[in-house]
């Protein structure tokens, strides 16, 4: 993905984003990009991958619970292949 160059010519908008990156003790382009996420964020948009996050925890949740609980003690499971019959191939 290539770069471009935001150029502000709006005083207005240039003086908000010198007091956000003061009050935050971030750079401008910093101040800006999380303002804007912020926004996109508060407007519904997944801009941080939240979502995928999200999932991923309650994948591990389950994984742990799982490693919890196993139920069936005398089987381990510590690969994908491990979740297959070696004979039939098929799930267990």
């Amino acid at each position: 993905m290539g770069s471009m160059g935001l150029h502000i010519s709006n005083e207005r908008v240039q003086a908000l984003a010198r007091e956000a990156a003061r009050l935050t003790g971030q750079s401008q382009t910093k101040a800006i990009g999380d303002a804007l996420e912020l926004l996109l964020r508060e407007r519904g948009h997944d801009t941080g991958g939240a979502r995928a996050r999200s999932k991923i925890a309650l994948v591990a949740e389950l994984a742990s619970e799982y490693r919890a609980d196993a139920g069936d003690r005398t089987r381990t499971i510590l690969a994908v292949e491990d979740l297959c019959d070696d004979a039939t191939g098929l799930p267990r």
